[in-house]
């Protein structure tokens, strides 16, 4: 008769069992299984890759995307497929439906690009976690800042390359999304093109940029594993403008490698502030307030030679910034004037005395004294 084993036993053996998996595990890499001949083996990660063809990548993608396995799904499916064919196991026992949660940025939220999920999901299963990111950089940095569906994408669509869909011989409108977050790239689109969100033309749409991640993504895997690859993102001047205050070391309250605009807008946008006439500035310049003394009202003119976030409060004899006049705005190259009323960012008057405008663009400062007299 079998002996009876309690719960203190069963929970006892079967710790050390985790235990033994775990040192196995550390002993020899992250460990998946797969099937071979019907019986179980463990492949270590990450996989094999051999490098795909191009042009085949791109049609897998596009004509899985249109087949029910929508834009994550096709665009992982496309590199099973094709590593299947390639390699074989561990490949032949990866269901590519389990991506079928990235279609519409996540079941439809609007979140990360479906393709986009797709594209640093097969990186980070056939590349180490240490040499992974700078390739995932690239792709998303490259789907942020392109304009698709691509030039070579449309041209399929022209040369009847396509095995999906009813668009061969149609090119479609194009845009740039800033983003690779699908509500901002699928809008932009939309409005580029004058489409609905549920026409039989953004459909097209999706599925040709889901046949351009792919490439993309086959591009940099190729590149890396001939060891050619050579990254080419960076970061745009306006994200890196606004990491001047939110990243680290000021308000360190955001982490963002791609245009804010698309979301945010522009934030900062200047409302009272003043293009005065001259021609092109030569230097960083904080002019005298006129008049001075004043009472209540005050103009301060400024110049900057280069574009840049500009930032101008008023600050009490204490030091402590009474009122901001220009927020951290975006302004080009010129001559610019702004008024201060007297008053603080409450709209509050202020008591007469000594006050200092504080202007600061980049690691650019400067200040000057102002006298309020009433």
């Amino acid at each position: 008769m079998d002996k009876e084993i309690t719960r203190k036993d069963f929970l006892l053996k079967s710790s050390k069992a985790a235990v033994g998996i775990t040192a196995i595990a550390g002993a020899s890499s992250l460990l998946t299984t797969a099937t071979v001949k019907g019986k179980a083996t463990l492949t270590p990660w990450p996989w094999s890759y051999a490098p795909v063809d191009l042009e085949s990548i791109r049609i897998r993608a596009h004509h899985l995307k249109l087949s029910g396995y929508e834009c994550c799904s096709g665009c992982f499916g496309a590199f099973v497929e094709a590593q299947t064919q390639l390699i074989g196991d561990p490949w032949t026992t990866m269901p590519y439906e389990v991506m079928l949660y990235g279609r519409g940025g996540g079941a439809s939220w609007g979140t990360l690009c479906g393709a986009v999920n797709a594209a640093a999901a097969v990186i980070s299963l056939v590349v180490d976690k240490a040499n992974s990111g700078p390739l995932i950089w690239e792709v998303y940095g490259w789907a942020a800042s392109s304009l698709m569906p691509s030039d070579e994408a449309n041209q399929f669509a022209l040369d009847n390359k396509y095995t999906a869909g009813t668009f061969n011989g149609i090119s479609l409108p194009q845009s740039v999304s800033g983003s690779v977050l699908c509500h901002a790239s699928l809008t932009n689109w939309c409005i580029e093109a004058n489409k609905k969100f549920n026409s039989a033309d953004r459909k097209e749409r999706c599925a040709r940029i889901t046949g351009d991640l792919a490439v993309k993504t086959g591009e940099v895997l190729n590149a890396y594993f001939a060891g050619t690859f050579v990254p080419e993102y960076v970061t745009p001047a306006y994200a890196q403008q606004c990491l001047t205050c939110h990243g680290a070391g000021v308000l360190e309250n955001v982490r963002v490698q791609e245009s804010c605009e698309p979301c945010h807008g522009n934030p900062h946008s200047p409302q009272n502030v003043i293009t005065e006439g001259g021609g092109i500035p030569a230097k960083f310049e904080l002019s005298q307030n006129y008049p001075n003394p004043f009472n209540p009202n005050t103009k301060i003119q400024f110049a900057i030679p280069n574009e840049g976030k500009v930032a101008l409060g008023i600050h009490d004899i204490t030091g402590q910034e009474i009122k901001k006049l220009i927020d951290h705005d975006l302004l080009h190259t010129g001559k610019y004037s702004v008024e201060w009323d007297g008053t603080d960012n409450f709209g509050n008057k202020v008591t007469s005395g000594i006050y200092f405008a504080r202007m600061t663009v980049g690691q650019m400062q400067k200040t000057i004294k102002m006298n309020l007299l009433k």
